[in-house]
Order: C-alpha cells, then structure tokens, then sequence
C-alpha cells in the first residue's frame, strides 16, 4: 500500500478511516491527487469516481440519506467546488451528513492570474455547518488535526454539512511507503438527543393540550419508521385530534389525512373556520403543501409548536414552542401528561376524507388521459415492496394526491429544488434495502441528465419521466399562463426526449404515449432485468392544468 507524500493528505484519510467514514466520492482533477491517491491506496475505503461535481454530490447525499452517517466528495480546486453548492444547501437544510473536501492552491498561488484558481476559503458560509480551513506545512499540523477532528465530528454530531479547504503544493503525485504522520483522532461526541429538559414549556403545553377540542398535528419529511408505533396510537385514537400527513412523512395510519390538498383545497370560509385547530403540533421536515400553508397561516387563534433535535421554523408565523428532543421522546413525555377530553374534530374530518374519497374514485373512472391518470395509475400499481423517489415540482405534488400505500418515499425538499433528483437517487439506491424507482418530470430529469454518467447505477433502478414537453406546474401556478412568452420562458417547451440519453448510458428504453400503452408496458418495464430501465410516458401539456382544475372541483361537491 502506497501513501501521498503530503502530510495533509495523510491527516484527512486517516482522521475518515478512525471517524467510520468510509464512503469518498471522487471527482478528476490534479490539485487533489493527494487525497485520490490517499483514499484509493487504502483497503478501508469505497470510492466512488463521478466526474460531474454537481451529480457527484447529490449522489453523495443520496449515499448518507440512506446510511445515516456521512460520506465524503473529493474535489479538485477553482469551479469545481463551487458546483457541489447546490447539494449542500439540500443537506444543510435536509439535515444530511456530507463532507466536502476541496483541494486548494497554497495562499501564495491566490489571485495571481493562475487558473483553476478561486477564493475557496468559506465559501459555503451561509449553509455550512462548519468551514475548515488547512494550511500545508510540518509546522500547521496541530491547526489541522483540530480543524479536520472538528469538522467530520460537526458532520457526525449535528447532522449536515461540513467543508474542509486543504491547499497543497507542487509536486502533487509522489507517493511514500510509510505514514509520515500519525493525526491524533478526537472522537465525536455521544450527544444524548432522548434526553428532556423542558419541563416548564411541557406544563404549559399539556394544560393547552388537555383542555383544547381541535388539536391538529401536521408532519413533514420523516424516515421512515421514525415513529414508535405506541405514539402513532396514542393520536390516532384521540378524537380531538387530526394528524395530516404528506407522502413525505413515511407515516400511515387510516385515522390520518394522507392528501392535504384534496381535503383543504374545496373548503369554503365556513369550512375552514370549523377545520382551524386552537394547537397545531408538527415535527418532521419542509411542508410540501402550499395550501395548508396558506391556511394555517389564516388561522387567527391558533399556537403551533415545533418538536426537533435542531431547528425550528416559524412556518406560519404562530410559533409558541420548540421542543428540542426526538418525536418518541417527546410522546413519551406528553403521554405521560395527556387525558382525553370529548371531541368531534377527528370524527367529523374523517366522514369529510371518505366523501372525499369517494368523489376521487368517481373522478378517475372517466378521466382523459394526461399527468393526473398517469400518476393514478402509478401509485396504484406500485406496492410497498420498492422505495421511491421522486423529484420536486409537479411531481411530488401530484404524488400528494394518491394513496400511496406504505411506500418508503423520498425527496429533496431542504431547498425543494429540481436539479439532483435524479442524481440522489442513484446514490440512495447504492445503499437502499429496497429497489429504488425515481419518478420524475422531464425537466427535472434532463436537468440532471449527466447523473447517468455513473459506473454504479444498481442494475434494478428504474426510471419514470412524465415528459409533458415543459415546466407543466407553470400551467397550473395562477396566472403564470397568461403571461407574454409563457411557453418560451415558464413552461419552457420543447420536444426532447430520453431515447438517446438511454442508449448512450445503457438504459433499458420503454416509450409510452397513451394510458393503453402504459398499461401494457409498466409491468415489463418494473420486471428484473440485467441493466437499468426507464420508461417515459409522454402526456398533452394543453390539458394537464384543466384535468386538475376540474379534479379539485368535482371533489368539493
């Protein structure tokens, strides 16, 4: 086993190796050969080579959203970096581990005309968890100890991203047999997040708990089985409560509201003064729906606390509380402090999700063909016996719709954008205990398209793109249509597809463009084969936006 000659290189691999880091997502490049040749030489480490740094680190974040604990990207210096920014700000806001590692230029080669050459020294610094910067030489080698030790325990400890910026000097590929440097690895620390000191704020939550007749609990982005199912219980059988949920949550219960949208969007003023909640709990991630936003942030008597280990936001402008500790910790304490009070909250917005869901099926027996049949037909073929991830937009909105039957579902909604998608769940299938499906538009697929330039796509990954030849949530934003230009520059329409693409990566190709045609190939497309699939259903962008207009109508009556 061969060593890089250069001490700084020697410190990061052998501080990841005694950190459990073992995962390392390299992209070409000369200013980084050290760490390549660090993390490649050692037995003790998977890499991973991508060349495309933006699709590197989204399938790095792909990689730690499945495993848990970080994994890290290695780049080369100048542009490079600055293309993994759209992923860090997905896990600063997701709450991920990723470790960014970025070769640098010695402070004497900055700002002096040479190429490749930027000011990387924090410059992530508003969705970072913590910016490291080395220095190269014998004489820095307790600064770096500390300032690496403190940046993969960051990762580690609090969840999210951190950057360490590691300059090297010419020459960059001479290589040693023996370790020239032994980094002292100061273990990350055990933090205790089931502990609860909160005593006070939970007196006064309880009292406002046990005496309020409409408390309603919405949940975000959650892990799957986040929640002991004793807790899952406890508020699905309290008649004063209403637990919503989103396809997001990863939560299931018949109790619950599982489409936000069908229920909130036909209520009428009266309606939704009889559905506003005098407490609203949530905990979990980003909230998708934008109408129970707009709702909740109409309600003039409500109180809404907030139950995460880190953060919480003041979604709605009405937030009383946060309680800093695990969702099953807090249950356990709030349990132990609940009594049950009479109530016809849940009751009566249960007989208002079954009328609801009655229209629903009345709806789709006759539909046109278009996004809404297409994404019905999906989710009821679909069984819990694969995860999926779909990308943001329309896609994960229309998904909002169905009944989604115990499905492990992810997205990127820390910053909800649509480049990466495609690209983390390629890297969540490395590691998934289930086939992962990626459901997608055709704007969010092509944006990312360079993510199939990967040597480890799993041979069971399956693609869907929806293409309605544009930006189809456009149509249905209001007002956005009738702007000047709008197919040009909203909707953005075009007439490309993935035949190609699939043919230059060694896809699997399956064409549809009529519900006939879906039907007949969707299980021939799902069937094990011994290469990636993609199938791409393309549907009339004119109708799409009325199909959903009339869908919503036909359900409130």
């Amino acid at each position: 086993m061969k060593f890089s000659e250069k001490n700084l290189s020697q410190t990061v691999v052998q501080l990841c190796l005694a950190k459990d880091i073992e995962h390392i997502v390299l992209s070409p490049g000369s200013r980084n050969a050290p760490l390549t040749i660090g993390f490649t030489s050692h037995p003790g480490f998977t890499n991973y080579s991508v060349v495309d740094e933006r699709c590197a680190a989204f399938f790095a974040l792909g990689m730690a959203q499945q495993l848990g604990k970080p994994v890290a990207v290695v780049c080369t210096s100048g542009s490079a970096l600055l293309n993994y920014y759209p992923a860090i700000a997905e896990a600063f806001y997701s709450d991920i581990p990723l470790i960014i590692l970025s070769a640098d230029r010695p402070e004497h080669l900055l700002e002096i005309g040479d190429g490749q050459t930027v000011i990387q020294e924090n410059v992530y610094r508003n969705h970072i968890l913590y910016n490291g910067n080395c220095k190269e030489g014998e004489e820095f080698q307790i600064h770096n100890e500390t300032v690496i030790n403190t940046a993969l325990n960051s990762a580690i400890e609090l969840s999210g991203p951190v950057h360490i910026n590691i300059p090297f000097n010419e020459p960059l590929y001479n290589l040693v047999d023996i370790p020239t440097v032994r980094p002292q690895d100061v273990p990350a620390r055990a933090i205790n997040i089931s502990a609860f000191n909160q005593t006070e704020m939970l007196q006064e939550f309880s009292s406002l708990w046990n005496t309020s007749t409409k408390k309603m609990i919405l949940v975000g982005v959650l892990k799957p089985n986040s929640i002991e199912q004793k807790f899952i219980d406890f508020i699905a059988n309290d008649e004063s409560v209403l637990v919503l949920t989103e396809t997001t949550s990863n939560l299931h219960n018949d109790q619950f509201i599982t489409a936000i949208d069908q229920l909130i969007e036909p209520l009428n003023n009266k309606q939704q003064v009889t559905l506003e909640p005098e407490v609203l709990l949530t905990f979990g991630g980003m909230i998708i729906s934008k109408k129970i936003k707009v709702f909740l942030r109409n309600c003039k008597n409500m109180k809404h606390y907030h139950v995460d280990t880190k953060k919480a936001y003041d979604t709605f402008f009405k937030l009383e509380g946060h309680f800093k500790c695990t969702i099953n910790t807090f249950f356990k304490q709030l349990v132990e402090n609940s009594k049950p009070i009479n109530s016809n909250y849940q009751s009566h917005w249960l007989s208002v999700k079954e009328n609801r869901l009655l229209r629903h099926e009345s709806f789709v027996e006759n539909i046109k063909y278009s996004d809404f049949s297409v994404y019905q037909y999906i989710f009821k073929y679909l069984n819990n016996e694969c995860s999926v991830h779909i990308s943001n937009s329309a896609a994960i909105r229309y998904a909002q719709l169905f009944d989604n039957k115990q499905l492990q579902t992810f997205c990127n909604r820390g910053t909800s954008g649509i480049d990466g998608s495609l690209s983390t769940a390629i890297g969540a299938a490395v590691h998934s205990t289930l086939p992962i499906i990626h459901i997608t538009g055709d704007l969010s697929f092509l944006y990312d398209s360079n993510g199939l330039w990967n040597n480890n796509i799993p041979s069971n990954f399956k693609i869907i793109v929806i293409n309605n030849s544009g930006g189809g949530i456009f149509r249905i934003l209001p007002k956005a249509k009738k702007m000047d230009h709008f197919e040009t520059f909203f909707e953005t329409r075009h007439h490309l597809n993935a035949s190609h693409l699939c043919a230059m990566y060694g896809l699997e190709y399956f064409k549809a463009q009529s519900m006939s045609e879906v039907e007949s190939l969707f299980s021939k497309f799902l069937e094990h084969s011994t290469k990636p699939a993609l199938i791409e259903i393309f549907t009339p962008p004119e109708i799409n936006d009325t199909v959903l207009m009339k869908y919503f109508k036909f359900i409130g009556e």
